[in-house]
């Protein structure tokens, strides 16, 4: 685990340049998202936060957006593909905290990965998570009918996300195959469902009087998911807590690691926390599904 936090801090300060993208971003809409009518210029800002005592990198104004993919190195790719969906409130991206460096984690288990540039802030008169929605469903049908060109199985796609990036998550693993847009090519032919899915601080799924937020409909056909929650993280632990009830009462396979301390928003970070664990968690799990060797 120490040297998974040396690795982060080296490839922040520009030191570490082994992960490399093997595509550009590949713009999702080619034409233009759907509905989408705001041209926004996309601005990056890594001077007003910081986590585990290093920058985090703020994405916002996002219009058009992209995946980027990172695949394993071919020696020990194992054919397995999880979508990364940083989080920021649906206003901002934390995009190398919560992205580039998950990626980087992913790649060292064999996984391919892809960072999704989700639209943001908020549209106005919208729903906070429809256009991002609209942008994951994208995401997981382009990789799935792409699966050959990228060593990847078909039925080895995960989704992952943290904070409002997990609620995008999670809307998309309830989502079924029904595409939120109209149709735009072959890529929206084939299965938007993700075979798995990881949660890290979710955010927003609780509603009111103990139940979940009202747009989120579990179903025995929502994915095996994983949960990694504090109990500290006191605006969204209920969020953690009544999606896995929902998930165990579905007769969906859920598993949830609860650590005491640690708060929100730590990404792969060392805060000093016991949480920070949980991608050793995570990988146990992956393993126990079947999704890595």
């Amino acid at each position: 685990m120490k040297l998974r936090f040396k690795l982060i801090a080296l490839f922040i300060t520009g030191i570490m340049t082994t992960i490399q993208a093997q595509d550009n971003p590949i713009l999702l809409f080619p034409t233009g998202a759907p509905g989408e009518n705001l041209q926004l210029t996309e601005k990056a800002d890594n001077t007003g936060n910081q986590t585990g005592d290093l920058p985090v990198t703020r994405i916002s104004d996002v219009s058009a957006p992209t995946i980027t993919i990172y695949q394993a190195p071919e020696e020990y790719a194992n054919g397995a593909a999880m979508i990364v969906c940083p989080g920021g409130g649906y206003n901002i991206l934390a995009y190398d905290l919560e992205g580039v460096e998950v990626a980087h984690w992913l790649n060292e288990l064999g996984i391919t990965a892809i960072v999704l540039k989700y639209r943001v802030p908020r549209r106005e008169g919208l729903e906070k998570h429809a256009a991002p929605l609209q942008d994951a469903q994208r995401a997981v049908g382009y990789i799935r009918a792409n699966a050959e060109k990228y060593n990847i199985d078909p039925v080895r796609i995960g989704i992952m996300g943290f904070s409002a990036g997990a609620h995008l998550s999670v809307m998309t693993s309830n989502s079924g195959n029904e595409r939120t847009y109209p149709i735009v090519d072959a890529a929206d032919q084939v299965s938007c469902r993700p075979d798995f899915c990881l949660l890290v601080y979710p955010a927003y799924l609780d509603g009111e009087n103990f139940s979940l937020a009202p747009e989120i409909k579990v179903s025995a056909d929502a994915p095996p998911t994983c949960i990694i929650q504090t109990e500290d993280d006191k605006n969204y632990i209920n969020s953690s807590l009544f999606y896995y009830y929902a998930l165990k009462e579905a007769g969906v396979q859920a598993a949830m690691h609860l650590y005491p301390t640690g708060g929100h928003g730590y990404g792969l970070r060392d805060t000093g926390h016991l949480v920070n664990e949980w991608p050793d968690r995570a990988e146990d799990w992956m393993r126990d599904l079947g999704v890595i060797d």
